[in-house]
């Protein structure tokens, strides 16, 4: 990435939220995360992959939002001792969570999965220009799969957790969980969760520096 004033600008302020999340990362995974978002932005002018165009925006609501996730997963492999965890993103879209995580955790298998072809070009791409070898694109829908074996399957703003658990349930190995970001606690979405196999095991309240909105984190493991 040039070293221009507004890049230099992105690192400090990255650096300074890594520092805040208390993620353990080194300079070159600093630098894949700010060369993801400049793929990011160059794919998103021809291919339209998100719906934010500015890259002020994409920095915080992208990258800082995402970033939230890491230190919540890691902690959840240690105590599980995971040694090499196996994560699904299903409805990737850009590589939302999915390639931000292969970055910071590259320990982690990463599969990432989207039924838009353009999407999974793009997540391709960068997993071959940032040399992400644990990283895998599916082109696909999550529910035609057979069944993953996954420590976690997440989703960023795919669907409603009912919609979550019955199209991506049967991914998450025995032990594993279902953990979904969101905005605000979305009580009406664990309520349709009766009629599934799946409970809320935890709400985990996420702050996204830079950003005026609530998140949270919510992990659902099977009934019984």
């Amino acid at each position: 990435m040039s070293q221009t004033n507004s890049n230099v600008s992105f690192l400090e302020r990255l650096e300074s939220v890594v520092e805040t999340y208390k993620l353990n990362i080194n300079a070159l995974q600093k630098t894949q995360l700010l060369d993801y978002l400049e793929q990011l932005n160059k794919w998103n002018k021809t291919y339209n992959l998100t719906a934010i165009r500015d890259q002020e925006q994409a920095l915080i609501q992208h990258l800082f939002d995402s970033l939230s996730i890491v230190h919540p997963f890691k902690k959840y492999f240690q105590t599980r001792e995971i040694a090499q965890p196996c994560i699904m993103d299903v409805g990737s879209g850009g590589g939302l969570p999915g390639v931000i995580l292969a970055i910071t955790l590259p320990e982690a298998s990463v599969i990432c999965v989207d039924a838009v072809e353009k999407k999974i070009a793009f997540i391709k791409n960068v997993a071959g220009v940032l040399q992400l070898r644990k990283l895998r694109a599916l082109h696909t829908r999550v529910e035609e799969l057979p069944e993953a074996g996954m420590d976690i399957v997440t989703s960023r703003a795919f669907a409603s957790l009912k919609d979550f658990a019955i199209l991506s349930g049967k991914h998450v190995s025995i032990n594993g969980q279902l953990v979904a970001m969101k905005g605000k606690k979305p009580t009406q979405e664990i309520s349709e969760l009766d009629d599934t196999d799946w409970v809320v095991k935890n709400i985990e309240t996420l702050m996204v520096p830079e950003l005026d909105a609530e998140r949270c984190l919510v992990w659902m493991q099977r009934k019984g």
